[in-house]
């Protein structure tokens, strides 16, 4: 049995058991484990898979099978169904609540619903974007710097569908003057995005505030290779041209 949604297409809970490796050397032995997949259809052939976290919320990054690999290679659970819809909802209304106590000002309360949202799916990028931003916005550094060290382990945190949360995470990090924090977070970003010629203008900002002169052209020199018309990068390259830092 299999759940389908209102137009037709697959959208459950599914298992599928994997050998793998427990222990080192000598005590090593191979055993089956069940691994769980929130998988949604997407077009006539293609179904997108997406494991579930110990509280069985779809976390990380998804992939895609054939639905006849779907239906030969998983066995579908409906019976989990009900419930991880259920908590994907919550925190995806605890996180649209916390957005909009952020956007008010209400930085307390917001960070009361990306929190709630934390405690399902500690790796949910707009909660811990949210929870970072409430927290810079209020100077508490040190707890902003722990989330940081968060975010930047989720590689999806740099997808371009986040794009316009991690530019304003970088630029609270810059203007609170976490140059550090915002170096590695720009490079991070990079790592992932490398043709993205706002994050070297960013990264470039960042460099150049926290005395980094070298570093800073480098990074508006790739800018603007990237973009000759990038007028920001522009400006920056003739100020420090100007003032014979480049």
């Amino acid at each position: 049995m299999t759940t389908t949604n209102a137009e037709g297409f697959i959208e459950g809970v599914f298992s599928i058991e994997r050998m793998a490796k427990i222990g080192t050397g000598t005590t090593a032995r191979r055993v089956k484990q069940t691994a769980l997949y929130y998988a949604r259809q997407l077009d006539e052939t293609t179904i997108e898979l997406q494991g579930l976290n110990p509280r069985n919320v779809p976390f990380g990054q998804t992939e895609q099978v054939t639905k006849e690999e779907l239906l030969a290679d998983y066995l579908p659970m409906p019976q989990l169904f009900k419930e991880v819809v259920g908590n994907l909802r919550q925190v995806q209304k605890a996180v649209a609540r916390g957005d909009k106590f952020r956007k008010r000002g209400e930085n307390f309360t917001a960070e009361y619903e990306y929190a709630n949202a934390l405690n399902l799916d500690e790796q949910n990028v707009r909660a811990n974007f949210g929870i970072g931003l409430c927290l810079l916005a209020r100077d508490e550094s040190d707890k902003a710097k722990q989330v940081f060290e968060r975010i930047l382990g989720i590689d999806s945190a740099f997808s371009d569908e986040h794009k316009h949360l991690f530019n304003e995470y970088g630029i609270e990090l810059r203007k609170k003057k976490l140059f550090g924090q915002s170096v590695d977070y720009y490079r991070r970003a990079l790592e992932l995005s490398a043709d993205d010629e706002n994050l070297w203008y960013n990264l470039a900002r960042a460099q150049y505030e926290r005395g980094d002169y070298a570093k800073a052209l480098e990074a508006v020199t790739r800018c603007l290779e990237l973009d000759s018309g990038h007028e920001e990068g522009r400006k920056m390259l003739d100020y420090m041209t100007r003032k014979k830092l480049a």
